[in-house]
């Protein structure tokens, strides 16, 4: 071979969609904080990731430990176990449930299963990063249609699909903006949208709705064959670091995502404790409890400082700072990570999630200091 002759490295032979992808960024660890800047890790708070203050619950401990004898064997495949009990829970027959590696997988299997160069999806301006990205991870096509402050504009998103588009995503409630879209409107979407477009109702933050707003997404799958329903054990029920989620749909639909699932995708341990706290009603309303009076704790700090913030209705909230990376970075200094939120478009916010009493006071203790000259 002529040594002039370059030859192509393998990823630069790589399609220019993969690429191009910005890779997705998690909420820094508090391992990493305390190395970075020589802190005590039992003294940060990470208020970042939109996880459960209360821990993991005793139940699913319980669970694991049992389950721990099996570990040498691979996990059941099928979840047969787990399945039985999502399909009791949510009153669907065990052939409509898909599990996933968290419901960030089950998004990814949507992706995978109807998406391809030539066709589009379609999401909100400031939804979940993942849909940006399982869609060009497969060579998509992405329509994003502006937001409506700061939530889902459900009709233009319905007037947006186009003859190549497979997949449209809605995030209810939406992160990070926090935003929520009633039944009502939901159900108007879901029949203006053509039965050939899949719609992935993505409902991570369903639980810590206030009990007025729930409705039961689940009895529209009976009527709308298009309509998978995506949930998660990693937020109310406080196993994230477990990677457990799961979609709800018609089989034909649920037979294409097993056909491009991962086998063994969710672990033995993921399994026994999801199964353990489906039925730990206490630890659940606890969790919505803790975190409708964090809401209004951080909601009526932030009115009080004089701060626009986003009425949220998951376990977080979004506040406008000023300039976001400055007070992000003065508030890791002080021991406390949030979620920046610059790669959303939205430079000027940071996204806060709710704590316990006392780690939210921490923040915003931190916030004011942070804040200094920049504040309005």
């Amino acid at each position: 071979m002529n040594s002039a002759t370059r030859v192509p490295s393998p990823a630069s032979l790589a399609p220019e969609y993969v690429r191009g992808i910005a890779p997705y960024q998690a909420g820094k660890p508090i391992s990493e904080l305390a190395r970075q800047y020589g802190l005590d890790e039992a003294r940060i708070v990470k208020l970042a990731s939109n996880e459960n203050p209360l821990g993991v619950p005793d139940s699913a401990r319980a669970a694991m430990s049992a389950a721990a004898a099996e570990l040498a064997r691979y996990p059941d495949s099928n979840a047969f176990d787990l399945k039985a009990a999502l399909s009791r829970t949510y009153r669907v027959p065990p052939e409509w449930i898909t599990l996933g590696n968290g419901s960030n997988d089950i998004l990814e299997l949507a992706a995978h299963a109807m998406l391809a160069p030539g066709r589009s999806a379609v999401y909100a301006q400031y939804s979940f990063a993942v849909y940006a990205l399982a869609t060009q991870a497969v060579g998509a096509r992405a329509i994003v249609v502006p937001a409506v402050d700061f939530g889902h504009d459900l009709p233009a998103m319905a007037a947006a699909i186009e003859p190549d588009t497979r997949l449209v995503f809605v995030a209810n409630p939406n992160n990070p903006t926090g935003t929520f879209a009633p039944a009502a409107a939901i159900e108007a979407f879901l029949a203006a949208v053509p039965p050939q477009v899949v719609v992935v109702l993505d409902e991570a933050y369903n639980e810590y709705l206030a009990p007025a707003l729930r409705f039961d997404s689940t009895r529209w799958l009976e009527r709308h064959p298009n309509l998978l329903v995506s949930r998660t054990f990693s937020k109310a029920f406080g196993l994230a670091g477990l990677r457990v989620g799961f979609g709800l749909a018609q089989p034909e639909l649920t037979d294409l995502l097993n056909r491009v699932r991962q086998p063994f995708n969710v672990n033995s341990l993921a399994q026994a404790a999801a199964i353990a706290v489906l039925d730990d009603h206490e630890f659940l309303a606890r969790s919505h409890e803790l975190n409708r009076a964090g809401l209004d704790q951080l909601q009526r700090a932030f009115s009080t400082m004089g701060l626009r913030f986003v009425p949220s209705y998951g376990n977080f909230v979004m506040v406008e700072v000023g300039d976001g990376a400055a007070v992000y970075d003065a508030l890791l200094r002080a021991g406390v990570i949030v979620r920046p939120i610059g790669g959303y478009g939205l430079p000027r916010w940071l996204r806060v999630t709710v704590g316990t009493r006392e780690e939210n006071d921490t923040f915003l203790a931190a916030l004011v200091t942070a804040l200094g000259p920049r504040r309005g």
